[in-house]
């Protein structure tokens, strides 16, 4: 199973897709979109949605994980991210691939098997996981790809949960 992970953000959104074949995960690509904060709100909205939607038509995941916004202090950032989340979900959507939510707890628990790990944990385990030299980077690429693994655990639950 192909699965691509996805880490929403206006300025950086990154993205990770692994294979799944049994208990092994391989790693197949993982980068960053990135949108110049100079640019109107709307343009870099689409260019969002136009990137990922070519990467979803470039490896065909079968399903894509994406984290649900955290919403700490600073609202206006939540709002800026959940609209990033929100092409990334309408791409997803006119290619047809399913898409399944995480919290970052939820996808600190996939990864490391416990929900308050450090970043740098979760970086090793994805490294470990994954077999990959080095840990990834940028952190948001590495984010994603936390994101796809967590799935990866956690994914039969959810299409059960949801009737899929």
């Amino acid at each position: 199973m192909r699965i691509m992970g996805v880490d929403p953000g206006l300025a950086t959104t990154g993205y990770g897709i692994i294979e799944k074949e049994a208990s092994d995960y391989y790693p197949v690509t993982y980068a960053c979109i990135r949108t110049p904060a100079g640019r109107d709100l709307g343009s870099r909205l689409l260019d969002i949605y136009q990137k990922v939607a070519a990467v979803i038509e470039e490896h065909r995941p079968h399903e894509l994980a994406v984290e649900d916004i955290f919403f700490n202090t600073n609202a206006k950032s939540a709002f800026l991210v959940g609209q990033a989340r929100g092409v990334i979900l309408l791409a997803a959507a006119h290619t047809g691939v399913p898409v399944y939510t995480y919290t970052p707890l939820q996808v600190k628990q996939g990864v490391v098997g416990y929900g308050r790990a450090e970043k740098r944990q979760v970086q090793e385990m994805i490294r470990i996981i994954l077999k990959l030299k080095e840990k990834p980077r940028p952190d948001d690429a590495a984010d994603a790809l936390a994101i796809a693994l967590c799935h990866g655990n956690f994914g039969r639950y959810s299409r059960l949960l949801e009737g899929r």
